[in-house]
């Protein structure tokens, strides 16, 4: 994978606000730019309205206000035909996993090539591999409801990086992980990004973010560049 060009944006956010119903917005005229191939963090109080802001990325939800462009593309004017396209270029790691029950760890790894309608003995050898190499090489075929939080949440990265995404979204991705498995994890995106994927990862644990990233921080619903890792 060739690194995008660092003159074009993967997400930009241009005055946006989220609210539910009628209650007051828990997003606030959030102006964002990420470039392509960029390396970027989201730091903030649990509440601040991290985990919404991605799912907006992700295009799980739609704001209240203002203009989201992923890939260049006015989300608003999406076809609903065109989101499951637009989807499948983003790899996403969220905090209920979204796992399918009844598919195995490999088949659940696997969905994405699936999808894209590749054939089993293309990737069989990258999924076991990259099973193993996250501590699950003895549970490739075990089901969603017998692992444990820790398990699920290696499931559920494994299946985001394993088609080398353009985008990749990550909520507390370390957050059911002992210390020395998260940073082997956070090696895996920091591996995609050096690869040209964009990678936006919402995190507590600032000993996870290295220093050439880019940290934001949202509170109370605002949003501001920290620390540029860049210069």
């Amino acid at each position: 994978m060739n690194k995008p060009s660092q003159h074009t944006h993967s997400i930009h956010f241009d005055g946006v606000g989220l609210r539910y119903g009628r209650g007051e917005e828990i997003l606030k005229d959030i102006n964002m730019s990420l470039l392509a191939g960029s390396l970027n963090f989201i730091t903030g109080p649990s509440g601040a309205g991290k985990t919404s802001l991605l799912k907006l990325v992700y295009l799980h939800m739609r704001p209240s206000r203002g203009l989201i462009t992923i890939f260049g593309q006015d989300t608003s004017q999406l076809a609903a035909r065109a989101i499951p396209k637009t989807k499948r270029r983003m790899g996403v790691v969220l905090q209920d996993f979204q796992l399918v029950d009844h598919l195995s760890v490999f088949e659940n790894v696997a969905l994405p090539l699936r999808i894209r309608g590749l054939k089993r003995q293309t990737y069989g050898e990258d999924v076991i591999s990259l099973l193993q190499w996250v501590g699950l090489g003895k549970r490739l075929y075990a089901f969603p409801p017998t692992l444990s939080g820790g398990e699920k949440q290696r499931v559920a990265i494994a299946r985001a990086v394993i088609g080398k995404p353009d985008i990749l979204i990550a909520d507390e991705p370390t957050g059911n992980v002992d210390d020395a498995i998260g940073k082997r994890l956070m090696r895996l995106f920091f591996e995609l990004n050096r690869l040209g994927t964009t990678v936006l990862i919402a995190t507590h644990n600032h000993d996870l973010i290295p220093k050439n990233a880019d940290i934001y921080k949202l509170d109370n619903g605002t949003f501001a560049l920290e620390t540029d890792g860049h210069g």
